[in-house]
């Protein structure tokens, strides 16, 4: 077959006793077991020449034969949109997303995404899923991304994901005063009635949500965020429902709105800030090729810390008055 790879290999006899998905996933560590499942169920793996199933408890000693499709190359155009890239080596890119970026092309959004930046910046990824996106970012939410430039590196990426060892942490600027911090487990999927819209439902999937105070304001507090799991909105649906909806979210939050006795500064900082506070300041993994501890940090942007300017100021004058909100 054309464009392909062929690998010939004998199972090790200490991986005796294991689940087949397993062993080969340990002989193959740089593919997924889900993607070594696929190619067993297609024949594009054989075990001494047959096709059993994944959960097959293997004896040590057979002959694994697999074939390596040559991936489909992207659809996606290469665009000279400028990236803010943070990072970069042979095996990642870490990119600092700004607001209004689309990450993956949809309907409504053919083209200038991050995938079309990222295929003008790195030609290769078009042979990866995704370009070698893992994970994602809402358009208006700004911050981190790690994008994998080889197969190895987004298999490694996806693991850490999947065991909850990468670290992602956001700044979000929320409405309300919370007394402390906390952690929210709530399951989240689709909103019952609005399909565009995602909600804590029984049967959803799980989502784990830290969260500590870094900063009171009048009416606002600064947030740091942690996730242990990454689901869609997540962050906005559980700050919605502990009563604390990210500042300018249209979609569970509303608009910004002005409090009574917020300085005019203030007041216009607020109206016219016309996205979600939400930045993904601190992203830390493991690196897939050297397995060092990798740490990156981006600012607030521009306009969010505008924003907490204004309200920092505004602060400090109820403060200077002795009220109180």
């Amino acid at each position: 077959m054309a464009g392909t790879e062929r690998r010939s290999v004998m199972l090790p006899r200490e991986l005796a006793g294991q689940r087949l998905d397993a062993a080969l996933a340990r002989v193959f560590a740089e593919y997924s077991r889900s993607q070594l499942s696929q190619w067993l169920r297609e024949g594009m793996l054989t075990v001494d020449g047959g096709q059993p199933k994944p959960k097959t408890t293997v004896r040590g000693g057979e002959e694994i034969c697999l074939v390596v499709p040559e991936p489909p190359e992207s659809a996606a155009r290469a665009e000279a949109i400028d990236l803010d890239v943070v990072h970069a080596d042979a095996a990642i890119i870490v990119v600092n997303k700004p607001a209004g970026l689309v990450v993956h092309p949809a309907a409504g959004h053919p083209s200038g995404t991050l995938v079309n930046a990222l295929l003008h910046h790195a030609p290769e990824l078009a042979a990866l899923p995704r370009a070698g996106i893992v994970h994602r970012l809402d358009k208006e939410t700004t911050g981190l991304l790690v994008v994998a430039r080889t197969p190895a590196a987004r298999t490694s990426l996806v693991r850490q994901l999947q065991q909850r060892s990468v670290h992602r942490e956001y700044r979000a600027l929320v409405r309300g005063l919370p007394i402390s911090g906390g952690t929210i487990d709530r399951p989240i999927g689709r909103h019952p009635v609005d399909r565009k819209r995602m909600a804590v439902v029984s049967g959803g999937r799980p989502a784990v949500t830290h969260y500590r105070i870094l900063e009171r304001l009048r009416a606002h507090s600064l947030l740091a965020i942690r996730l242990d799991t990454g689901r869609t909105h997540q962050i906005r649906v559980h700050m919605a429902q502990a009563g604390h909806p990210v500042v300018g979210d249209p979609t569970y939050g509303g608009r910004p709105r002005p409090v009574r006795g917020m300085t005019e500064a203030a007041a216009q900082a607020l109206a016219a800030f016309r996205r979600q506070a939400l930045h993904a300041a601190v992203l830390g993994l493991m690196h897939p090729v050297t397995g060092a501890e990798c740490r990156f940090e981006a600012p607030l942007p521009a306009d969010f810390q505008a924003l907490l300017d204004a309200l920092e100021l505004d602060a400090a004058a109820m403060e200077a008055s002795g009220d109180r909100p």
